[in-house]
């Protein structure tokens, strides 16, 4: 009984933390945004804004469907930790530009937690 009151907590800290992760990244996905437009040029292409907010969107609701215990949740998590994946690329692009690499970091983060969650029995 212990060892599965054991496990139910670590997967309910598991989850906490990748819904953490989504909100954080869904977030910094979104001022990363504003802050592309405001510095215009190569961060303004069409794909790279669109990889940031098609990101943004997944996080928040991959984060959605985990709080209300969805029975999508862990295919959900898997589409979000690919578009992490993906964006981290697009935001790694601008190797000399400190807010894009901290998008790409917690877009990495995001993205590995949630690939965690995926693998999760339903």
């Amino acid at each position: 009984m212990a060892i599965q009151e054991l496990t139910l907590h670590q997967v309910n800290s598991e989850i906490k933390k990748c819904i953490q992760n989504c909100l954080d990244c869904g977030s910094i996905c979104l001022n990363t945004i504003t802050y592309c437009i405001q510095k215009g040029g190569q961060h303004t292409t069409a794909n790279h804004i669109k990889q940031m907010m098609d990101c943004a969107e997944i996080c928040q609701t991959s984060a959605n469907f985990m709080l209300r215990g969805s029975n999508f949740d862990t295919r959900t998590c898997a589409v979000c930790a690919e578009i992490c994946d993906q964006c981290a690329q697009s935001c790694e692009q601008f190797d000399d530009d400190d807010q894009m690499q901290a998008c790409a970091q917690m877009c990495r983060r995001c993205a590995e937690s949630c690939r965690q969650m995926s693998t999760v029995a339903a």
